[in-house]
């Protein structure tokens, strides 16, 4: 066992990436684990040791349940960076535009480290086209790449400049939430986009397109997806046994039973979902990605999302929370549900359809989906 030292991250995002490259190049050399946290208070249930395998502890977004600590080992973390730039091309700068301590943004200090490239970042927490621009015109010449959220995606593509300055970098990993096709295919006009599948468990993004990155298996028993291979964490710290079962060996390598579900198409793995994702309302189980994927599609939506809400009669009915254009005018709720009774049946029709004016948000840009629901409960009308 080792030390666990946990490091507060600053709130200015240049003086929080100086403060974890000199940490990653430190791990690189064996020492004391880190966690970095951004309030002080997280430090106080951290446990003084963990495994000597063990480089840093970060935690889970918690988009869709509790947030778990994970410990990330020093060869997952090598193998991931070394993997990630054989299927880019070769090592390149970075633009961090995530947030440090979780793994997206996180990687990409770490790529660049064990890359011996840089990493430029925003002139503040704040994400907005401005901020992009600025900060890729301070990028030296050179191979350069930058991840992404698809929210931050749909901000840059509204923006003259921010448009112009994505068509610099050489790939824009985009990952965290699906990408939506039209969206996807805007990009692809200005640069090369790669659509990452991973998690904090694998290093972050440890799928790209589809493929699996060299050193990664990827495996589906009974429709739910499981990855292996050397990027796989060592576990969890203080989790139930239940949860830190899904961490497992199988034939000497380690394996992670993600909550996703899956399937393969033309030999590239295609996410479907969450296995909590499938509402069940009066009996009929309807899939919550279904719908937001087919409420993404209308003309005046740039976001949607879809949970299933408590009900006394029929155990969970579809709610939806949709979010307008930029500029353009609301949608008409009716035929947004028109529109998915006729994609997907009358079971997958939202009965409760609020139309909102911004996508509530966790520190890492994914959706706040505890948020929505509270939204949806808040603004609860019966159709």
């Amino acid at each position: 066992m080792i030390p666990l030292r946990p490091v507060l991250l600053p709130d200015d995002p240049r003086a929080a990436v100086e403060l974890l490259q000199r940490e990653i190049d430190g791990l690189r050399r064996g020492g004391d684990a880190v966690a970095p946290i951004t309030d002080i208070a997280a430090a106080h249930d951290l446990p003084a040791l963990v495994p000597d395998s063990t480089a840093v502890v970060l935690c889970t977004s918690g988009s869709s349940g509790v947030p778990k600590r994970t410990m990330l080992r020093r060869d997952a973390l090598r193998a991931s960076a070394r993997a990630a730039a054989t299927r880019l091309g070769g090592d390149g700068d970075w633009l961090l535009c995530l947030p440090a301590g979780f793994v997206a943004g996180f990687q990409v200090i770490s790529r660049a480290v064990l890359g011996g490239t840089t990493v430029t970042t925003l002139a503040s927490e704040h994400f907005g086209a401005a901020e992009f621009v600025a900060a890729t015109r301070r990028m030296r010449p050179g191979r350069r790449y930058t991840s992404l959220v698809p929210t931050q995606v749909g901000r840059l593509l509204a923006d003259r400049e921010a448009r112009t300055a994505l068509g610099t970098f050489d790939a824009v990993l985009v990952g965290g939430a699906p990408l939506d096709a039209e969206t996807a295919r805007r990009l692809r006009e200005l640069t090369t986009v790669v659509v990452t599948y991973g998690m904090t468990e694998t290093c972050g993004g440890c799928v790209y397109d589809g493929v699996p990155l060299d050193g990664v298996e990827v495996r589906i028993e009974d429709d739910i997806i499981h990855l292996g291979g050397a990027v796989v964490a060592g576990g969890y710290l203080g989790a139930d046994p239940e949860e830190a079962a899904r961490f497992y060996l199988d034939g000497g390598q380690r394996w992670y039973r993600t909550a996703d579900r899956g399937r393969w198409v033309d030999g590239r793995l295609v996410p479907t979902g969450r296995i909590d994702d499938l509402i069940n309302t009066g009996g009929v189980k309807v899939s919550a990605t279904a719908i937001e994927r087919v409420l993404r599609e209308a003309d005046r939506v740039e976001a949607a999302v879809v949970l299933g809400l408590p009900d006394p009669e029929w155990g969970e009915l579809v709610g939806a929370y949709v979010v307008a254009r930029e500029g353009a005018s609301e949608p008409d709720t009716q035929l947004l549900r028109d529109l998915v009774r006729t994609r997907l049946g009358r079971a997958s029709v939202p009965k409760h359809l609020v139309v909102g004016t911004e996508l509530p948000l966790l520190p890492n840009s994914k959706i706040d989906r505890r948020a929505v629901r509270e939204r949806l409960i808040e603004r609860r009308i019966h159709v």
